[in-house]
């Protein structure tokens, strides 16, 4: 039995569960964690990443996934975050096609298994991290370590921190990513499974099949390469056998001797090192080939340190950063969806008592390091080698050291890092035993923390179910976060509550003046309440801020219009069309723009780009039906009707208007059966039944216009002109009575 597990038999006093219990108690405990998000909403980036996401959908060929980022734009855009996930964006793919569309049930409860699935695995790898690698003379893995694995993996089946990839559908990139990156190291542990233990020997083929999972993990989530440099560390210590001090030492000294050159040599360290180093920097090569355009370009708002001028801020920045990473792994009770913006504003000077932070994380982090390599104890030495291993690899992508990242403070990039934080925590509870007798404190402390972990995850997981819940949990986390404050503002306005939403935009522009989507957002709800005045200002200095902000120079355009600035508006649409080629519903309005200035054909043709843009347009098609009915080009407007519910067939509103166009062309039966297909889909519409009311007097059916007519004005008592069409047909049914008599 491993030493550390020696020390922790008083804390975990029971019979040790055989693998297969300890398996299901892990699996089990990690499912009542998050079981609570199964049946909740997409909610946040799911929108992006799956909802609108085109390379879910069937009629997108499957190639089209390894050329697209996880968002589902061309890696060769300029626009493209570079996150290239291809396997991720297949499993939504199939959880799209198994559940018949957008129902985010499927999503979830993947999420949550795969996390389950991750807690087991993490037993196995724990036992290997905590106990050594041993086999016995029939290739069966010996398990040196069950209570401090079995302890670990529950840590990490219960972190609070976890909540955002396990809840939250798109993180399922890191757990994938995490997946692979077990399966990675526990195959790496196989080289050495049939070898007999002999020093040197190895399976050539496991080790080059772990190369190839640590690929496919960094198909999921771009840190999943980091997996070859955890299985080389780890097979310099436990396999090499390799006392890091002791070299340093021979190289200070100038030590002549050759041991452990050989030892490289003789053991096979040598090679193995050099294929993962050429397997890892080839996978590296194709990636940085398959990003097309270099790095993605990230702006200040996401990444703010990143920006900075001097060289000694930035480092000052992301070290603070580094110890809020692990202040969230040691107390996970502060939790955002979001922590850029304004939620941690840049340390500026050394007088700042915040530089405390990464102060106090680099003097821990020394000490553990310096207890790593100077510690007598070979298997002590080895644990927190490998617990800092596990701890800083994975989360090397994150750190801004290569490249810029678009984030400040990232929940999901600890998914990974966590193990190793579990790792620690674990070893702390066995050095604490073995120096108190104090054993059933330490018990009863486990206890408590494995119980605030489980009601932590139960609590955070229900504020991720929905976006209101998920937004106003921020608020407390994050106040001086202007995004935070424009995503309450927009679940507000999305559901109706357009002066709640105004207070949020307002100070999400308060908070972050150059912030141009809240701007717009601000400008269109201001635009529908009429105060065109001041949308018009928010929407100009938007566009100023940003000059290719599409959106916002269409919806000045649109205030504009409504102001009667109809070259003003005309511009401003023009110049949102040359910033998005592809965009239909600018050309809807511009087409209402050259219809209010009875530039008929401008409008058509205005209308036609949007709906060769986008064919199910609606409102497009509709409007040139119109045009044409009100401008006598009967036929036309027939033909364009026909032409539209082809493409969208269950469109009440197309039918209604091209019922219409059929009545005025004495097409009676036809246009009777399309108002009746309107009215079925869409009973309560008073314009239906009045409409189909004129039909009938038209046709004749004067009994059948009469019952129309009146359920019309049950919908509708305020309409004139069914008001008055039905006082004619009632003056001609008393002319007709009195002929009668």
């Amino acid at each position: 039995m491993a030493e550390l597990d020696a020390d922790l038999d008083h804390i975990l006093p029971s019979s040790v569960l055989p693998p297969f219990w300890a398996k299901l108690v892990v699996g089990f405990v990690s499912l009542v964690c998050f079981a609570r998000s199964y049946d909740g909403d997409f909610v946040f980036d799911d929108s992006e990443a799956i909802v609108n996401n085109k390379d879910l959908r069937a009629e997108t060929p499957l190639g089209d996934l390894w050329h697209h980022d996880f968002w589902g734009s061309r890696l060769s855009s300029n626009t493209s975050h570079k996150s290239y996930r291809p396997l991720t964006v297949l499993t939504f793919r199939i959880n799209y096609y198994l559940s018949g569309g957008f129902h985010p049930m499927s999503f979830h409860v993947t999420n949550i298994l795969l996390h389950g699935g991750i807690s087991v695995l993490m037993l196995d790898v724990f036992s290997v991290l905590l106990g050594g690698l041993q086999y016995t003379s029939r290739g069966r893995r010996l398990n040196l370590a069950p209570r401090s694995s079995l302890l670990a993996a529950l840590l990490f089946a219960t972190h609070p921190v976890h909540t955002e990839c396990v809840a939250g559908v798109v993180g399922r990139a890191d757990l994938l990513g995490a997946l692979f990156f077990l399966l990675s190291f526990l195959g790496y542990c196989k080289a050495f499974r049939e070898t007999g233990n002999k020093e040197g020997t190895h399976s050539t083929f496991w080790v080059l099949l772990s190369i190839l999972l640590g690929a496919v993990a960094m198909l999921c989530k771009e840190q999943g390469i980091t997996v070859l440099g955890l299985n080389a560390i780890f097979d310099i210590l436990v396999i090499g056998k390799l006392n890091v001090l002791e070299m340093v030492q021979k190289v200070l000294h100038k030590d002549k001797s050759l041991e452990n050159i050989r030892m490289l040599r003789n053991g096979g360290l040598l090679f193995r090192m050099t294929l993962l180093a050429l397997g890892g920097a080839g996978v590296l090569y194709v990636r940085w080939k398959i990003m097309g355009t270099g790095p993605p370009a990230f702006t200040e708002v996401d990444n703010p340190a990143s920006f900075a001028d001097s060289v000694l801020v930035r480092a000052i920045n992301y070290n603070y950063y580094y110890s809020l990473h692990a202040w969230l792994l040691l107390c996970p009770w502060w939790l955002c969806f979001d922590w850029s913006m304004g939620c941690i504003p840049l340390i500026k000077s050394a007088g700042d008592w915040r530089v405390t932070a990464p102060a106090a994380l680099w003097l821990g982090l020394i000490g553990l390091i310096c207890r790593a390599l100077c510690s007598a104890d070979r298997h002590r030495r080895r644990i927190l080698t490998l617990s800092l291993g596990f701890l800083i690899i994975p989360f090397l992508p994150a750190s801004n050291l290569f490249f810029r990242v678009g984030f400040v403070v990232a929940e999901r990039v600890l998914y990974l890092p966590s193990a190793g934080y579990c790792m620690l925590l674990t070893f702390g509870f066995g050095a604490l035993s073995k120096h108190t007798k104090k054993k059933k404190w330490i018990a009863a402390v486990i206890l408590g923390i494995l119980f605030i972990n489980v009601l932590r995850c139960v609590i955070r997981s229900g504020e991720w179910r929905n976006e209101e819940q998920l937004f106003r949990s921020a608020l407390s986390v994050c106040p001086l976060n202007a995004k935070v404050h424009y995503n309450v503002g927009k679940n507000l306005a999305d559901r109706g509550n357009q002066t709640a939403a105004i207070r949020y935009y307002r100070e999400a522009v308060r908070l972050n003046p150059k912030y141009v989507h809240a701007m717009n957002n601000l400008g269109n709800i201001l635009k529908e309440r009429n105060e065109l005045q001041e949308a018009e200002e928010l929407l100009s200095l938007a566009v100023q801020i940003q000059p290719d902000f599409a959106a916002a120079w269409m919806n000045l355009g649109i205030v504009q219009n409504s102001l009667k600035r109809f070259e003003a508006a005309e511009q401003s649409y023009r110049t949102a069309i040359k910033h998005r080629r592809k965009y239909p519903d600018c050309y809807y309005n511009l087409g209402r723009l050259y219809a209010d200035l009875n530039r008929h054909v401008d409008a058509l043709n205005a209308w036609r780009n949007a709906t060769v843009l986008k064919p199910e347009h609606s409102l497009a098609w509709n409007n040139m039906i119109i045009l044409l009915d009100n401008t006598g080009n009967l036929a036309q407007a027939e033909a364009v009707g026909r032409e539209a519910l082809e493409l969208i067939p269950n469109d009440h509103s197309l039918m209604f208007s091209l019922a219409n166009v059929l009545g005025k062309s004495q097409k009676y039966k036809e246009s009777e059966a399309l108002f009746l297909k309107a009215i079925k889909a869409h009973p309560n519409a008073a314009s239906y039944h009045g409409n189909l009311a004129v039909l009938y007097h038209r046709w004749g059916h004067l009994d059948l216009a009469k019952k129309h007519y009146e359920i019309s004005l049950q919908l509708d008592p305020t309409a004139s002109g069914t008001k008055e069409n039905y006082g004619l047909l009632r003056r001609k049914l008393e002319q007709m009575q009195k002929k009668d008599v």
